[in-house]
């Protein structure tokens, strides 16, 4: 991985050797594969500002059109997570469920809203998140204030991971019942009649191979108001949560 700066000196003193800080931007690049079948695919990148904010970048398509898609940056400052692979589907139904996932990708550090809080409180405020056009198409790019990113987040972009969740498992373009039935994820929250598919990840990217610079900060953009079900993503960062510490607590047996 190549992790290329761009860096522009301020100025320098009269006094040999006495230079003013240099202002940096980094900006690392991610490949979202698609998960659980879904067709869908993207490509991101996260630039880290020297005011501590964060700017992202997404441009996607084979999403389920018109839906929204709940997406968060997941892992830790530091630590073993990567996306997950077919075997993490520990019920046998084909699909790898975000209660399935979350060990390996870790838990929600950013929340991808288009607008308001970005954080993890913010994991599951749907109606806060991108909607795919007609043609399943998602473009996403906003600056996160560094308020909302945890502490050596912005340091270590490298052990990041995207995740973007919601798919049309039975190709009726919505995410309905039929296909996979209630998501347990949400279930296990004490949330019902919420469908398995529009829980369940899309997409899931980790770092490129290669960064690239960017100059200039992002902005908030995306599509709003389509509630489809009602939540909070503080219950979702308290699950991931304490799967996190009971996977941490058991380092010594299994990686997650």
């Amino acid at each position: 991985m190549q992790y290329r700066k761009a860096l522009a000196t301020l100025g320098v003193a009269a006094v040999p050797l006495m230079f003013a800080a240099p202002a940096q931007a980094d900006t690392v690049d991610f490949t979202l594969n698609e998960l659980n079948g879904s067709g869908a695919n993207a490509s991101a990148t996260i630039t880290t500002n020297s005011d501590g904010s964060m700017t992202v970048d997404i441009t996607g398509s084979g999403f389920t059109p018109n839906m929204p898609h709940a997406q968060h940056i997941h892992g830790a400052a530091s630590g073993d997570f990567f996306c997950p692979p077919a075997s993490a589907d520990k019920n046998g139904d084909g699909q790898v469920a975000t209660e399935e996932g979350v060990p390996q990708y870790g838990g929600v550090m950013v929340s991808l809203t288009t607008k308001g809080d970005a954080s993890a409180d913010s994991g599951l405020a749907v109606e806060r998140m991108p909607i795919a056009d007609a043609s399943g198409n998602l473009d996403y790019s906003r600056t996160v204030p560094a308020s909302a990113i945890p502490a050596g987040i912005t340091e270590n972009v490298e052990n990041l991971h995207i995740v973007q969740h919601g798919l049309d498992v039975n190709g009726n373009d919505k995410y309905d019942l039929q296909a996979l039935g209630e998501s347990v994820f949400a279930k296990s929250l004490g949330v019902k009649g919420i469908p398995e598919e529009a829980t369940n990840p899309a997409t899931c990217g980790e770092v490129s191979p290669s960064g690239s610079v960017e100059t200039g900060a992002g902005s908030t953009s995306g599509t709003e108001n389509m509630p489809l079900f009602a939540f909070g993503g503080a219950a979702l960062l308290g699950t991931a949560g304490a799967l996190i510490v009971r996977r941490r607590a058991a380092e010594a047996g299994v990686k997650s």
